[in-house]
This record gives structure tokens, sequence and C-alpha cells, in this order.
């Protein structure tokens, strides 16, 4: 069983919590930072940290939401629509620096993983953040938009991203559609950055997360394992 706790560390000078799951074993072992979903870091979220333990890998999962008052009882889309990107940014640098100087952590081994919310992040760290060696990116929508004035979205700093990027959809989701989808992999091509994208028949928007409705066992059985092999691929294990 890997063991989960909350942890905390500092980012933009606020306290940051992180739910971090090690695996069981003296290690050192690769990580991963694992960015939530609206919803924040809930059941599925904390979930997901403990199954990766499970494959091998510590996870950490930063609070976005930190900046929020504790007793904040604004919904998840009020709480998401004041993130931006340039703090988002410096949140997952300070979990990358946690995980750096975690005594279990091989501080050059270190992914990021992210769904729906997540997912838009995770594109965007694959070019913004040096540290990762591999992305994967679940139904990730709204990638050029950008969350904030005067900066590039996502999509357009496609020419930054330096790591292999792995990416979920579910064939029925509109937002990423199957066209989003193909204009984000021609990107990719266009500025050749390794990559690798997957679709789903049947499932829409949030298909791991068994918490929803929109859950489909199928489409989960297919991506874990494909996710598991791409990290250990780039990461090792």
């Amino acid at each position: 069983m890997a063991a989960s706790t909350w942890q905390q560390t500092e980012s933009d000078n606020n306290p940051m919590p992180l739910y971090v799951s090690v695996p069981d074993g003296t290690g050192p072992f690769p990580a991963l930072v694992v960015i939530h979903h609206q919803t924040g870091v809930d059941e599925f979220i904390q979930g997901m940290a403990q199954r990766l333990a499970g494959a091998g890998y510590v996870a950490a999962v930063p609070n976005l939401y930190h900046r929020d008052a504790p007793d904040c009882q604004d919904d998840p889309r009020t709480r998401s629509q004041r993130l931006s990107d340039r703090r988002v940014t410096n949140d997952i640098e300070a979990t990358v620096k946690f995980l750096q100087n975690h005594r279990a952590v091989v501080a050059k081994r270190i992914g990021i993983i992210g769904f729906c919310m997540g997912g838009r992040v995770v594109y965007l760290a694959a070019a913004t953040n040096p540290a990762f060696k591999a992305a994967v990116t679940f139904y990730p929508g709204n990638t050029g938009r950008a969350w904030g004035r005067d900066i590039p979205s996502p999509f357009e700093r496609t020419a930054e991203i330096h790591c292999p990027i792995q990416g979920h959809f579910g064939d029925g989701d509109k937002n990423p559609s199957p066209e989003d989808r193909e204009k984000l992999a021609a990107e990719l091509t266009k500025h050749r950055k390794t990559h690798e994208f997957y679709g789903y028949p049947g499932a829409g928007h949030a298909f791991m997360d068994h918490t929803k409705e929109s859950f489909r066992p199928s489409a989960e059985a297919e991506a874990w394992p494909r996710t598991v092999d791409f990290l250990r691929r780039h990461l090792g294990v």
C-alpha cells in the first residue's frame, strides 16, 4: 500500500497544500506532479495519486486553489476562473522543487499528468518547465485560451514543448472536441514534438472519473495501461 499524506510547501509566499503518495519500498523513485480537475483535490484525484504510487511513482498534487481562504464556499467554476497561468506556473515550479528535494525521489526523473482543467495545465507546463521528462494530458480543454492578459495560450507555446507528451480524448467530448484534438496533433507535428494521442469511442469528458456518470470503464481500461507504459518508457520505474 502506498503511503498518502497531506504536506505543505510554499508558492508566491503563500502556504500551498500538497497531497503526496509514496510507493512502498526504499526507493528512490521517479515522480509525477498531478494536476487536479476543476473540482479540486477530490476523491478521484487522490485516488489517481495513490494509483500512480502503486505503479512506482511518487505523486504530488498541488492544491491550485490555495490562494482562496480556507473557508471559501465558492463553486469550483468560480474558483477555477480566478486562476492565472503565471500563478499556476509558479505553483508547478514549487511542486517540482518539493519533489526534487524529497528523499524518495530521483530528481532528474520527474513528469506531469493532469485531468480536464489539469490536462490544459499539463500542456502549458510541458512548454514552461524544463524539469519534466514526460507529460500526460487527459481531455485538455481550452488550450487555445490564456489565463491572464498579454501572455500566450498553451497552444501558442507548442513550439516550446520540450518533453514527450501523451494525450487521451473522449470521441464524444465537446471541449476538447475531436477537431480540437486534431488541431493540437497537427501543431505538435508541425513543430516536430514527440507525441501520441488516443481517442476513445463512446466516451466523453471526464471518462476516467469513477465518481461521475461520465465514467466509461472500457475507455479507462485502455487509457490507464497506455499511461503506465508511456511513463515507464520515459521515466523508468
